[in-house]
């Protein structure tokens, strides 16, 4: 039996169990819009591309499933590139599927094309973030296409894919045997573990080791492996130090977490690493933020300290740090082997009390250097107070998802999360913008739990157009805007460094040049709330969360930097020989 092309994508989907395609329309798609319309698929309309790709790579982190991206050519497929990008350098999967010029018009000037460099390239800028790119140039050859994608961007490390379809083949009719020889196969690959003996070798020196410790990455999260590292970590009682990316692996008010390392990581956390006599790394790359710009005496101290480093992608392992054992695993199946190893060779595990007494207590003084500003009245409101009062309210098992700023770094630092998965944060490109339509794709994935967007003022002007979506789809989730008038911390960093604030300001001759962003959310015909005193948001945001509707709280916010205790070497670019960092720019 013949059917259009479109038709029988729209088939393979919902047979790989696709809930949501993330898109906008375009000449070159309407073709398969049209055959979704009857589909149990939901189509996510948006209005603009970027918030398509966050979207659905805000789903991706909170369903652990393959998000599906849908453009057009031209303009379409270039607004989606800053959020496929993103789930890119996050190891999000992801399959973008893009409409192109129709085939028989290459090197024409068909409308809309890019081709300057050869005919009917548009596919061609993906190629650098991909993991593959196609472009599909006969309607027999998509269903294999399709099947690889889908395969490729779940395996290994994960990543997005790339499908390029000429608007015609779209249109073409062809034979469904060509789709359904596909229907028994596996939709998943079998995972590589790690052999007895190297799993003795690593649980002999971690259990041997004087100043052990676990350094997790969003790898852990990735595998679904939070659990199988809780194992681990109990049985051997070995502290966990976790990267940005890695955040709530462990739970931040686990006995053995340390926190996060790096220019935003807390001093105690920093030296742990750096004092160690052993680290095992898993599913961390050792990236700048990080790891202090590598300088030896902040973070990490390779090779004094010895490294056992495992992760799915071979090319992490040594990238940074030499590696005295590499082992290329699944972080699941790796860690449960290590768990029965370590249960077969230390049957009554080891029991450090004094390492947990320590932690706990440094973990008071840490809250307690933070009392001041979490309960100060002052208003614009203390960065600290925002993040302690959202914590309070927000259920264990709420994500969070985020932008770049406070709302990245200071929930690194010091807001705790409880829940694996449960926060949401653009570690790789760290792109202002994402935090706020990922919150649409995290709450379509999980609508029983309260999704928040905790967003700057510059990442919530980036894209406000999501908020038509919300409104369309229902989407009852909630954005807090720390509004501090200004790209915060870019503008912090300029006035410490070259003693102005230019261009990193939303101000003219004294006067805010910002929108009320509570107005704006109403203009969307969702509810906007303006917060006038400290004591106002607490109440807000309780009332926000028991809408069960799209709600933005707009914060003015003090632009206070977040402390650090790590190194970024653009300081030492900046201002050589100085001691410099962030500065208020409100003092």
């Amino acid at each position: 039996m013949k059917d259009l092309v479109s038709h029988q994508l729209v088939r393979y989907l919902e047979h790989r169990g696709v809930e949501f395609i993330f898109g906008l329309c375009g000449h070159t798609n309407i073709a398969f819009l049209a055959a979704l319309e009857k589909s149990s698929i939901r189509f996510i309309n948006v209005r603009h591309e970027q918030i398509a790709a966050h979207a659905a790579d805000g789903y991706a982190r909170a369903s652990r499933k393959t998000a599906v991206v849908l453009t057009h050519l031209g303009p379409g497929i270039t607004n989606a590139v800053t959020g496929v990008a993103n789930a890119a350098l996050d190891c999000i999967p992801m399959v973008v599927i893009a409409g192109d010029v129709p085939s028989h018009y290459y090197g024409r000037h068909p409308h809309q094309e890019i081709n300057l460099h050869f005919d009917g390239s548009q596919c061609e800028i993906y190629r650098p973030f991909c993991k593959r790119v196609w472009r599909v140039e006969r309607p027999e050859l998509l269903p294999g296409i399709m099947e690889r994608a889908f395969t490729l961007a779940a395996s290994g490390q994960p990543g997005p894919v790339l499908v390029d379809v000429p608007m015609d083949i779209l249109s073409m009719k062809m034979d469904a045997a060509d789709f359904d020889r596909l229907r028994g196969n596996t939709q998943t690959l079998g995972k590589p573990s790690i052999d007895d003996e190297t799993a003795g070798r690593i649980v002999d020196h971690l259990a041997q080791a004087e100043r052990p410790v676990l350094y997790v990455g969003g790898g852990i999260v990735l595998a679904g492996a939070a659990q199988e590292l809780r194992e681990f970590v109990d049985h051997l009682q070995i502290p966990v130090a976790h990267s940005l990316m890695g955040k709530g692996a462990l739970p931040d008010d686990h006995p053995l977490t340390l926190g996060m390392t790096g220019f935003w990581g807390t001093q105690y956390t920093n030296d742990a690493c750096r004092n160690a006599d052993y680290i095992m790394a898993l599913g961390a790359r050792f990236k700048e933020a990080d790891s202090s710009s590598w300088y030896p005496e902040y973070t990490f101290s390779i090779p004094e300290t010895k490294l056992i480093h495992i992760d799915i992608e071979p090319g992490e392992i040594g990238r940074n740090y030499a590696t005295e054992i590499g082992v290329v695993a699944d972080l699941k199946m790796a860690l449960s082997a290590l768990t029965r190893v370590a249960r077969e060779k230390y049957p009554d595990g080891v029991r450090k009390q004094k390492l947990v007494e320590e932690i706990a207590g440094q973990r008071e003084e840490f809250k307690a250097r933070n009392r001041d500003m979490e309960q100060s009245d002052a208003f614009p409101m203390m960065p600290e107070r925002i993040l302690s009062e959202l914590r309070e309210v927000l259920p264990r098992d709420a994500i969070l998802t985020t932008d770049v700023g406070w709302n990245k770094n200071g929930v690194g630092q010091q807001f705790p999360i409880y829940e694996p998965g449960s926060i949401q944060i653009t570690g790789g490109l760290a792109t202002m913008g994402f935090g706020a339509p990922a919150a649409i794709g995290a709450k379509l994935a999980q609508p029983d739990k309260v999704v928040v967007a905790l967003v700057g003022d510059g990442g919530f002007g980036q894209n406000p157009a999501m908020l038509a979506t919300a409104r369309a789809e229902g989407v009852a989730a909630v954005w807090i805007i720390m509004n501090n008038d200004a790209f915060g911390t870019i503008a912090g960093l300029e006035k410490a460094h070259f003693g102005t604030t230019f261009g990193t300001v939303f101000r003219k001759d004294g006067e805010s040049t910002s929108p009320d962003y509570a107005d704006l959310a109403r203009a969307y015909g969702v509810k906007g709330v303006r917060i006038q005193s400290a004591d106002q948001f607490r109440p807000a945001l309780e009332r926000a969360i028991g809408e069960n509707a799209p709600v933005v709280i707009d914060v003015p916010m003090i632009n206070n930097p977040t402390p650090t205790t790590g190194h970024w070497n653009i300081l030492d670019i900046y201002s050589p020989d100085k001691d410099i960092s962030h500065v208020s720019t409100d003092s």
